[in-house]
């Protein structure tokens, strides 16, 4: 998985060279706003139906202090996207990757059990997947896109006893396969 990140991030990252000139796009996904994370990505056209979309996000609070629900972490997921006509208009398709960083606590997991309301889970993620989006042109330099997609995720974590203290219980390993993304977010174009 190390090896296909790399060669993924190498590969966005030589094409960033050859997107300067081209049309590039900054965006925020509505759908994880929701879950209080603040989130910014930037996609950038790197040939007529390809880009590259880089987006993260950030959730540094504690939602409730006295029971210590919260789901701080980190968040960045690099994706190829292939347009079905043009670049940020209609169909695409993409795979992508990401890595992050967490500390939840109290709060459901998609990928965990029941039990995470009751412990507190601290660690990092990684995975890959396949996508399916569509973007509207809602005007001259804004957009409305919607994405789903589906994946294989890979966590390691230390798992404690309670949410605001308790034992360490010892590190853990998941492995998920499922939806992994899903977004609304908004567009707004630079050219």
């Amino acid at each position: 998985m190390r090896k296909f990140f790399s060669v993924f991030i190498a590969i966005c990252c030589w094409s960033v060279g050859s997107a300067l000139a081209q049309d590039f796009a900054l965006k925020t996904n509505a759908l994880y706003w929701l879950t209080t994370t603040p989130n910014l990505g930037v996609e950038l056209s790197i040939g007529n139906r390809a880009t590259l979309n880089v987006e993260g996000g950030y959730n540094p609070w504690t939602l409730d202090k006295a029971e210590n629900r919260k789901i701080k972490h980190w968040m960045v997921t690099p994706e190829f996207r292939w347009w079905l006509c043009e670049t940020f208009n209609g169909h695409f398709f993409g795979i992508n990757t990401g890595y992050s960083f967490f500390n939840i606590s109290g709060m459901p997991i998609l990928f965990h059990g029941s039990d995470t309301r009751n412990y507190r889970y601290q660690g990092w993620a990684t995975g890959v997947g396949l996508n399916y989006g569509y973007s509207w042109i809602v005007g001259s330099r804004l957009n409305i896109e919607f994405t789903f997609g589906v994946g294989y995720v890979y966590s390691r974590y230390d798992k404690y006893e309670c949410r605001t203290c308790g034992d360490h219980l010892g590190p853990e390993e998941n492995h998920y396969l499922g939806p992994t993304k899903a977004g609304i977010s908004l567009i707004y174009m630079i050219k």
